[in-house]
């Protein structure tokens, strides 16, 4: 009798252990993605921002070249806007890069928290 009613005991006991990591993992799944979607939307929010940043920088460029009185300052306007087009594009994935490394970190955090609590 004693015997049965430590087996029980302790299923009782593991059971309880078992909802409370259930638990424990459904609110570090939802707070990943809760934190995930925050970022998928802070890239879009960046993305948007840059494509729109590279459209006026390429219709102020062409404003300039319908203005040209030379073939050396249209070669000038065109080498200007190559060279800043690298540069704003190289900086953006490097901004990108940084963003989603972030997001992927923050992501990742409530279920390695949850994962350490129950070790």
């Amino acid at each position: 009798m004693q015997e049965t009613k430590r087996m029980a005991d302790e299923a009782n006991r593991m059971g309880q252990q078992y909802q409370e990591r259930v638990q424990s993992g459904f609110e570090a799944a939802s707070s990943s993605f809760t934190e995930a979607n925050k970022g998928f939307q802070a890239l879009a929010a960046e993305m948007m921002q840059y494509s729109k940043s590279t459209f006026d920088d390429a219709t102020r460029t062409w404003e300039q070249l319908i203005g040209v009185r030379s073939l050396e300052q249209a070669i000038q306007i065109q080498s200007d806007y190559a060279k800043r087009v690298y540069d704003n594009h190289m900086a953006e994935l490097s901004k990108l890069g940084e963003m989603c490394m972030g997001m992927m970190r923050d992501a990742s955090k409530p279920v390695e928290d949850a994962s350490r609590k129950f070790r």
